[in-house]
């Protein structure tokens, strides 16, 4: 009975396309954060283009896990796949909910605190971007894998730093105006937990190296 019912599962899918097309929506999502922060406004445009790329990423995330339920034959553990896209799907959904709290709180100005961070989350992005593809032979590219995901977790203790010393001087410089700190605060706090997803992807990338270089 269980062998009939093998027979009628796919005996792959294509997890590795899954993935780069998770992780285009990651790039195209930190380059309109990237591009706002240029601008130094809430762009109506760049926020719809946040929200339409975390859309995206959801198709792909239900695609994925669907598949893992379908598929007899995976490339990785099940558990190795659903994780690395969780996280994946995470950094985005923290991109998508800074976009709407700059919206929300109509931030005019971005300190260069704030700057640094987002150049570091469109950092974080193009790594993970170079990185997921080579999935594809972890044999052949697991010591470049694991370069890349070095580079990502130094630009995540890197953000920290710059979110300390953003909160420091955003708190001496609205000593009078608790709810500009506030709105300052909770922006850091977003751009914070972005790196972090980001650092979390490459302990979920870093997790299959070990387990099938």
């Amino acid at each position: 009975m269980f062998n009939w019912f093998q027979r009628l599962l796919p005996k792959t899918s294509d997890f590795f396309a899954m993935f780069e097309a998770h992780v285009a929506t990651l790039v195209a999502a930190a380059d309109a954060m990237g591009k706002m922060v240029e601008r130094g406004t809430a762009d109506p445009a760049l926020v719809a283009e946040i929200n339409g790329r975390e859309h995206e990423a959801d198709e792909i995330i239900r695609s994925v896990l669907t598949s893992v339920r379908r598929t007899f034959l995976t490339p990785f553990d099940r558990g190795a796949i659903t994780s690395l896209i969780g996280a994946m799907d995470d950094s985005i959904d923290e991109m998508q909910d800074t976009a709407r709290a700059i919206s929300l709180y109509e931030l005019a100005k971005f300190e260069p605190e704030m700057r640094e961070m987002v150049a570091i989350i469109v950092e974080q992005a193009d790594l993970t971007a170079k990185a997921i593809p080579m999935l594809r032979d972890i044999t052949r590219n697991g010591s470049h894998i694991h370069d890349l995901t070095e580079r990502l977790v130094q630009l995540e203790s890197r953000a920290d730093v710059v979110h300390a010393a953003g909160l420091k001087k955003a708190f001496q410089a609205h000593s009078g105006n608790p709810m500009q700190f506030m709105v300052a605060r909770e922006i850091y706090k977003h751009l914070e937990r972005i790196t972090d997803a980001f650092e979390d992807v490459a302990n979920e990338i870093d997790g299959i190296v070990v387990d099938h270089a």
